[in-house]
């Protein structure tokens, strides 16, 4: 796709391109803030330190190379500057050089997900208090829910510490409000990032089958409509999992990377024009 030059993100063809004038790019030479990706990691491992005996069950659902990747600092210029090439049309970045996008298998070997198996769906019409109290042996109280979306600091405050004498059955419970929270804290965040809806908890029924699931490929559906999203219409923030993004780009060239002497004043755009390609979108 051909775009008019340097400074100016237009394309001369518009025939595909159709959100051309909602898009972020459209103002690039406007006053535009940085993008803030709402991100809790930090917050959550700071809240919830694993207790090693639910360790086991964790590694059995396929989260714990989640958790072992910790809190990473996010370069909210670098993520503005790829969402100002990101197209929703296509679902892929727009450089000079051609086009480019994230792949199931960046996330499978960035995150350690499972891209294959079956899909990861569910429904929210849900019976709260019988689902909570046969899978996390809690009922949340009114003010701990958000529709059919549960607090995840009231999960960490009922889950986080299973007594010492605690049994199999109380141990399952205490990972499955771990995993849940990991969900809401960081695959799937919303622009807040404190509560995480239930319907991924009858996912976390059976750990074995759990693990059976694709969630690698329902995270990159979920980063792809954040970038959508965060693409059109003077988003002031973007949500999800922002680190396939961030570390496709940054060990490409030196010049995405974290670069403390540059102040985002309008846009990161112009750096993007010597980006060497990364995943020729086909």
């Amino acid at each position: 796709m051909a775009f008019r030059g340097l400074h100016d993100a237009d394309p001369f063809d518009t025939s595909v391109l159709v959100l051309q004038d909602r898009h972020r790019s459209h103002l690039v030479d406007t006053e535009q803030e940085v993008l803030h990706p709402r991100q809790q990691m930090r917050a959550f491992l700071s809240m919830w330190r694993m207790d090693p005996r639910i360790r086991p069950y964790v590694i059995r659902a396929g989260f714990y190379g989640i958790y072992r990747l910790g809190h990473i600092i996010i370069d909210w210029p670098l993520i503005t500057c790829l969402v100002e090439r990101w197209r929703p049309e296509t679902h892929t970045f727009h450089v000079p050089v051609g086009e480019m996008t994230i792949t199931l298998q960046d996330v499978a070997i960035i995150l350690g997900l499972r891209i294959d198996g079956a899909a990861v769906t569910g429904t929210c019409v849900l019976d709260v208090a019988g689902l909570c109290g046969e899978l996390l042996g809690v009922i949340p109280p009114d003010e701990a829910l958000r529709g059919s979306a549960i607090s995840i600091r009231w999960l960490c405050q009922q889950l986080s510490t299973p007594a010492p004498d605690s049994d199999e059955v109380a141990l399952q419970r205490s990972a499955r409000g771990f995993i849940l929270a990991l969900i809401g804290s960081f695959l799937f965040a919303d622009k807040k990032g404190v509560h995480v809806p239930l319907c991924f908890l009858p996912l976390l029924r059976d750990f074995m089958q759990t693990s059976s699931y694709s969630w690698g490929g329902a995270v990159l559906a979920h980063i792809y409509r954040e970038l959508c999203r965060a693409s059109l219409d003077r988003r002031r923030s973007i949500s999800g999992c922002i680190i396939p993004i961030q570390r496709d780009f940054t060990w490409v060239d030196p010049i995405l990377g974290a670069q403390p002497h540059i102040q985002y004043h309008h846009s990161l755009t112009p750096y993007m024009m010597t980006m060497p390609m990364l995943s020729l979108a086909t």
